[in-house]
């Protein structure tokens, strides 16, 4: 029996007759007949007798009759399941992301995503830029939300936004800073390197070398919201990517973009063999959405 034979002998078990049995199918009476007379054919003995008008179970069909139950509460089971992935209801997302974007982007956008979608729960993880290909391949994530994504070939990504690094400091350390703060304005300058942090901090350090740009290295950090902590304590100042100095804002603190600028871009990273779901998908398009509305 395959599972249309066993959804029409269940409909006929439990309603009594091949017309109930096609109206709850939503088939034609002849259809529900043809179907019912295969199956009989391919078991090899019948299910039903006739009797008065109605359609009286064997033996044999009160044996099957469990199991095919059992089958069918499995399929409207996967069918509830089908319905809650396409409109986002009981399923979670599994997202990592970098401190600097798990301080207040993500928070943020996951907020205004649950307004809408109320039925969906969140599992959120920070991870440095060393470990995101680890994660991904182990399955202890879905999507990692990161700037430059992992080289590794079983990865893929997509681009969802842009921002820049900009000059985080103490108001008072640096009163006339211009706006936009051109690098050479670090010169002689106490500074809490980022270099360590990932692609971001190393271009940044890689550009002040170039440009032959010497600063006074007070302290160093992998992180970029510690190293804008470090700043806001006073240790010096430092440079981090826009999103972390947003949320580091506080009385006595300012932030400058930087010339030449120094961008970045922001990507979704997954398994290339175990794309992102639907439900995902979603997310990442809001927060595409969310990222171009905050430039």
């Amino acid at each position: 029996m395959n599972l249309r034979h066993i959804e029409v002998f269940h409909a006929v078990y439990t309603t009594g007759s091949v017309s109930a049995a096609a109206r709850l199918l939503h088939v034609s009476q002849p259809a529900v007949t043809s179907l019912l007379r295969h199956a009989e054919s391919v078991l090899g003995f019948p299910l039903f007798e006739r009797t008065r008008g109605r359609l009286v179970p064997t033996a044999d069909a009160h044996a099957l009759y469990e199991q095919a139950d059992a089958i069918q509460e499995k399929v409207r089971q996967m069918r509830d399941t089908a319905r809650n992935m396409r409109h986002g209801r009981g399923t979670t997302l599994r997202l990592s992301t970098l401190p600097a974007l798990g301080m207040e982007l993500l928070p943020e956008a996951l907020a205004g995503y649950l307004a809408r979608h109320p039925g969906v729960s969140i599992e959120l993880h920070t991870i440095h830029h060393d470990d995101m290909a680890a994660k991904l391949r182990a399955h202890e994530t879905d999507v990692v939300i990161c700037y430059t994504p992992p080289r590794d070939t079983l990865l893929a990504s997509s681009r969802l936004g842009e921002g820049e690094m900009v000059a985080c400091f103490r108001e008072a350390d640096l009163p006339d800073a211009l706006d936009p703060l051109p690098l050479s304005a670090l010169s002689g300058r106490a500074l809490i390197s980022t270099a360590d942090s990932g692609p971001q901090g190393r271009a940044v350090a890689d550009e002040l070398a170039r440009r032959e740009i010497e600063t006074d290295p007070v302290g160093a950090s992998r992180t970029f919201f510690v190293a804008a902590a470090m700043a806001r304590a006073g240790l010096g100042m430092t440079i981090v990517d826009l999103h972390t100095a947003l949320a580091m804002q506080a009385p006595g603190m300012a932030m400058r973009r930087l010339d030449p600028p120094q961008p970045y871009a922001i990507h979704a990273a997954y398994l290339e063999a175990r794309p992102p779901s639907q439900l995902a998908l979603d997310f990442l398009d809001f927060l595409r959405d969310r990222l171009q509305v905050h430039k």
